[in-house]
């Protein structure tokens, strides 16, 4: 059985699926197209879709607020705590999900 093209767009995608640092998002929140994906969903999935412009799906995600671009306030609190993201392209959107910081642990001072 062959693969569908979503599934080959989703193994695509997975694989080039990368850990960033804040600094090396700065550049994409800039220009405006960094989008937040909340804990709990599947990044590249979200991926898959926006790439599909799958616009039934990205409004659900879009209305249940699990989906938003991100805002200047995420940007000064990444900017606070150093995050680190799990991103993925989907041209021309950055997808990220912030890794959440091991408890205990301290940002790194600039």
């Amino acid at each position: 059985m062959e693969p569908s093209q979503k599934e080959v767009l989703y193994a695509k995608l997975n694989g080039e699926t990368a850990r960033l640092h804040w600094q090396e998002l700065q550049r994409h929140f800039a220009r405006g197209v960094v989008i937040k994906v909340e804990p709990g969903l599947d990044l590249v999935e979200v991926a898959t879709q926006f790439a599909l412009d799958d616009k039934q799906a990205i409004s659900g995600q879009l209305n249940a607020g699990l989906v938003a671009q991100a805002s200047t306030e995420d940007a000064i609190a990444w900017n606070e705590r150093q995050a680190v993201f799990w991103a993925v392209v989907a041209a021309p959107w950055v997808l990220v999900q912030e890794i959440p910081a091991p408890a205990g642990s301290q940002p790194v001072p600039s």
